[in-house]
């Protein structure tokens, strides 16, 4: 059991890279939950343009694997005059891809809203902008809750490509442990144990959320797509 020995004597290591891993994780998924949002929004209630512009950034990124993203934005952009460090091509990189996703769990959610609803609040005198804040997303965003808790644990997962960039997550120190000791299989499955651990917690907070917010009688179930 030689993994659980380097848990406990690198576990400053491990507790930089898990700690970092986090930071990743949840500015992806914060800022990806913003670009989602507005992305489904578009392609709901958007004009034309917009629409057929947030379905180009949703396939774009949904299309695509993460790494060749990721190395897009810190080794391509540099060619076109932007120049970002590590740290914010990878924060960049998952909020984009994150997003991409994200905007599919939210736009399943709106539209599975029955339309009388909107049609009922404009009856009302509601706005369409107050018809879709007061009426219509109150109730997606907790009808998207089982479908879009896949989102953040593929998002821990695919975090682990920002170490192919230097970024000093999990995986980087791992690397660099695996370096020192020469034993990738102990060093890696003490990684994947953090990993497990950290997606099990999630789980059940997540699991906890759902209960507690599900509406009685309102399911939404997407398949995963990632």
């Amino acid at each position: 059991m030689e993994w659980l020995t380097y848990l406990s004597t690198y576990r400053e290591e491990f507790l930089a890279g898990t700690i970092l891993t986090l930071k990743l994780v949840g500015f992806g998924l914060l800022a990806g939950f913003g670009l989602g949002l507005l992305a489904a929004l578009l392609r709901v209630y958007g004009g034309k343009a917009l629409r057929w512009l947030a379905i180009g950034y949703i396939e774009l990124f949904r299309g695509t694997p993460l790494l060749v993203q990721l190395f897009l934005v810190y080794f391509g952009l540099p060619d076109l005059g932007v120049t970002l460090d590590r740290m914010t091509a990878a924060y960049v990189t998952l909020a984009l891809n994150s997003g991409a996703y994200q905007a599919e769990y939210l736009r399943g959610a709106i539209q599975s809203i029955g339309s009388g609803q909107m049609m009922a609040a404009r009856a009302m005198g509601m706005s369409r902008m107050q018809s879709i804040w007061y009426i219509i997303l109150p109730q997606a965003l907790r009808m998207v809750i089982p479908a879009w808790s896949n989102e953040p644990i593929s998002l821990i997962k695919a975090s682990a490509v920002a170490y192919l960039i230097a970024i000093p997550d999990l995986m980087n120190q791992a690397k660099i442990i695996v370096g020192r000791l020469y034993d990738p299989i102990g060093v890696y499955a003490a990684v994947a144990l953090i990993y497990l651990a950290i997606v099990f917690v999630l789980t059940w907070v997540l699991g906890w959320l759902e209960r507690r917010l599900a509406i009685p009688g309102l399911e939404l179930e997407t398949p995963r797509t990632h």
